[in-house]
């Protein structure tokens, strides 16, 4: 556990899997957590229940779209003025609308590049002036492996997660200066809702290209998150953190 007293994080898609875990991690350190969510009410009131469990008591629900700009830049400004400033970002948000290439629609191209991209810049770019001018804090974006290796049926997704590793390593050569690190985290399979849903079969397939022989948890992904996001890794700026069993090295 690592100590995040006095210390405000917005986490986006936070209602459920990898995004719930990271703040209830980030909780478990005593951090005050604003939790984004576009639309499930239901799973953000438990998402925020688990937060206030863990010892977060003031962690507060903030509902909107991470491809709205202007949405962002509200929410930004209200988290600051609400919860006494922004210390850590958490870029969470994703969508996959899986194709083959050839069969992929304009708008679904379109709105994985808007929530999965655009969404992390916005926010990006809003948190930017409250963590310079209270010169620190700490950025993390969540890739993913198919962002480095790529994967059939995935070249919208795989191209927003690819990009995301390019704005992140840019904002922190800009941002380093002033003491805010950028960072992301690179999760392999992951057993979240999504892969619950898959059969047996495919799970053990999936296990098989993977060394350490399992399927990863969004604990072990917020894991990582929270190290990056604490003063532990302070000396951590512009890097790619693989959470991935050893299947993409």
């Amino acid at each position: 556990m690592y100590d995040f007293k006095g210390k405000t994080a917005l986490v986006t898609g936070a209602s459920r899997g990898i995004g719930r875990a990271v703040a209830v991690a980030l909780s478990r350190g005593g951090a005050k957590v604003a939790l984004n969510y576009a639309g499930n009410e239901a799973a953000a009131q438990e998402a925020l229940a688990l937060c206030r469990q863990a010892g977060a008591e003031d962690s507060r629900l903030y509902r909107f779209d991470v491809s709205d700009s202007a949405a962002c830049a509200a929410a930004v400004d209200q988290v600051v003025a609400e919860m006494g400033g922004l210390h850590i970002l958490v870029n969470n948000a994703g969508i996959a609308l899986d194709q083959l290439v050839m069969r992929v629609k304009d708008e679904d191209w379109q709105r994985q590049l808007d929530v999965n991209l655009s969404g992390a810049f916005h926010l990006i770019r809003a948190v930017t002036r409250p963590m310079m001018k209270a010169r620190g804090g700490s950025i993390v974006n969540l890739t993913s492996v198919v962002g480095e290796m790529g994967n059939a049926g995935q070249a919208a997704y795989a191209a927003t997660k690819a990009g995301l590793i390019g704005l992140t390593k840019s904002v922190a050569r800009e941002l380093a200066s002033r003491n805010v690190r950028v960072n992301a985290v690179a999760p392999g399979f992951i057993d979240t809702d999504m892969t619950a849903a898959l059969p047996q079969a495919a799970k053990d397939k999936m296990s098989e290209a993977i060394p350490l022989g399992r399927l990863g948890s969004a604990a072990d992904v917020a894991a990582a998150v929270a190290w990056l996001s604490s003063d532990e890794s302070s000396y951590v700026t512009g890097e790619v953190l693989r959470v991935n069993g050893g299947m993409y090295m």
